[in-house]
């Protein structure tokens, strides 16, 4: 009988009393049978862990220790993850429904796939059933980060090996190291790309990267580095279109 793929799941949290619990539940949830969870905490104080504690029998591997950020933490899971497949669900994340694990783990079987990803919908912090932007990732084509195109990070799956061989999250980044990490992965190392076209992760609002207008500008300027640190050339117009594109996320 074929082994079953092994999916690992990192969440990264710290101080996520209010929304932890919903993300810890739509991971243990999951139908798909091998599935490893690790969650990093960033040694929270504000009854972070008493959520933990509760559903620390769902959990396969937990530290809670200071880090430098979300981008070291993510990289301790990884440090700290078996499966064959790596996703990264983050404190205020939820899985859609409790078959996505199984979706994914299912194309990435039946193709030759290295990484998979779908949709994501933003929703509101203390009414999840409202709807506040769609994000339709769409199918990839070469060369569509030069248009300013990326997939949504929590809903973007890669096999361990591709990580092994082209690195972890940069870490000098602070709000761009999952940007940096899908550029490299597949814009400029080239690893074969699915795309599942359904809602795979919902997104709570008040993430670090959209808080605030500083952070957008901030963000910017790290997208530019991601591409230079990467010894990549954006066309003139990739990281004014970037921005631009989420615009269309509120109509969807």
């Amino acid at each position: 009988m074929k082994r079953l793929l092994k999916v690992s799941i990192i969440t990264v949290c710290l101080n996520n009393v209010d929304t932890l619990e919903e993300t810890i539940k739509s991971v243990q949830s999951q139908t798909h049978p091998s599935l490893e969870y690790i969650v990093v905490d960033g040694a929270s104080t504000d009854g972070t862990l008493g959520i933990i504690e509760n559903h620390k029998k769902y959990i396969t591997k937990l530290i809670s220790k200071k880090d430098d950020g979300i981008y070291f933490a993510i990289n301790k899971g990884l440090e700290m993850a078996t499966g064959d497949i790596i996703g990264v669900l983050h404190g205020d994340d939820f899985y859609a429904d409790n078959k996505i694990i199984a979706k994914v783990a299912d194309v990435f079987e039946k193709s030759n796939a290295d990484c998979i990803y779908g949709d994501l919908q933003y929703v509101d912090r203390v009414n999840t059933n409202k709807i506040t932007r769609n994000w339709i990732a769409g199918q990839y084509k070469t060369d569509m980060f030069l248009k300013g195109w990326m997939p949504p990070h929590p809903a973007f799956f890669i096999k361990k090996e591709c990580i092994e061989k082209y690195g972890n999250y940069n870490t000098s980044l602070r709000i761009a190291s999952d940007y940096e990490f899908m550029l490299r992965m597949i814009h400029k190392n080239n690893i074969k790309v699915r795309y599942l076209p359904e809602v795979l992760v919902k997104m709570k609002t008040g993430g670090i990267s959209n808080r605030s207008l500083l952070n957008r500008i901030k963000n910017n300027l790290e997208d530019r580095k991601a591409w230079k640190i990467n010894n990549l050339r954006p066309s003139i117009f990739t990281l004014f279109i970037k921005p631009l594109s989420k615009i269309g996320q509120y109509f969807n």
